[in-house]
């Protein structure tokens, strides 16, 4: 391996450390600016000599700096606290409404990419066409839309006055249509947006005007030719976006009481739990920087440029 390599390899790991870094700092400083948590769990009537003997024995007591480290010890050896709300240990918690998020996401991801792809590489093909005004204003709609809003109004349409689809919760696939095209919508017009400029570019190219003069199919030279050497952009920003749904679920979750991360989250920062806050934060950057190191290796591995 070049020594180059070694040396980008090192700066870009060293890069990511520092990002989780800043990330558990934050979520640290966040959950001890919310507040007391002994009033949650004791109430506000409770003496102070029992709320004084639940910070002792939650370690609550000692300096913040002790804490953090303490905080640290428990991020790096895997034990990221136990609930103040459910008594449970947070990383089995995680575990439990971990499946119900990601088949969430795949699902919305799978639903953005089968027609944020198509609809960008129809946009491009047909270039200042009113197909590709069409397109380009679907995306900005797309984009501009707020999350929960559009959950509201498909639950209000499809469950509410049709009558199609369940309103909520999880179960079969029937419960699954709506969540996941409203968490689809966002990553739907991003991805559309990118591969069409991704496209417009690559279909300049003069490999493939010479592809066309060879006598090439149209069809083929789009999506053999100038659609291989487009979706590096494309690849990169569905891998991001899969991390933003994973950590951000959390709009999407709560409008269909889906009974993920996200729900979870909120019922944490409802009572003050900071343990599970904080885990939950720990969890979000950590996939969100695996991420980040899977797209270097992608790009590595295809574009010979960045090796």
């Amino acid at each position: 391996m070049k020594a180059s390599t070694v040396r980008r390899i090192g700066v870009r790991l060293a890069s990511l450390f520092a990002s989780l870094l800043i990330a558990l700092s934050l979520a640290f400083a966040l959950g001890r600016l919310s507040g007391d948590p002994t009033t949650m769990i004791l109430g506000p009537m409770a003496p102070p000599e029992q709320r004084e003997a639940l910070r002792t024995e939650l370690g609550l007591d000692q300096p913040l700096v002790v804490q953090y480290l303490n905080y640290l010890k428990g991020v790096l050896t895997g034990d990221l606290g136990q609930s103040l709300q459910f008594y449970q240990a947070n990383t089995s918690m995680i575990a439990d409404r971990l499946p119900y998020t990601l088949q969430l996401v795949a699902a919305g991801m799978l639903l953005a990419l089968l027609v944020g792809v198509p609809l960008g590489v129809l946009a491009a093909t047909r270039e200042g066409t009113w197909w590709d005004r069409a397109a380009s204003t679907l995306a900005l709609l797309g984009q501009s839309v707020p999350v929960f809003w559009f959950g509201m109004m498909l639950v209000v349409l499809f469950a509410v006055n049709l009558g199609w689809l369940p309103a909520g919760q999880s179960g079969s696939l029937r419960h699954l249509i709506l969540p996941a095209l409203t968490m689809s919508v966002y990553p739907m017009a991003h991805i559309a947006r990118l591969t069409r400029a991704s496209m417009s570019e690559a279909l300049a190219e003069p490999y493939v005007d010479a592809a066309r003069a060879r006598g090439i199919a149209g069809r083929r030279v789009v999506w053999r030719h100038a659609f291989k050497n487009a979706m590096m952009p494309i690849l990169t920003i569905v891998v991001l976006q899969t991390g933003i749904l994973l950590s951000g679920a959390v709009a999407v979750e709560y409008v269909y009481s889906w009974p993920g991360l996200g729900q979870l989250a909120l019922q944490a920062i409802q009572f003050r739990d900071f343990p599970l806050v904080q885990a939950i934060v720990v969890f979000g950057a950590l996939v969100f920087v695996l991420l980040n190191l899977l797209v270097d290796v992608i790009h590595s591995i295809v574009d010979p440029r960045v090796r």
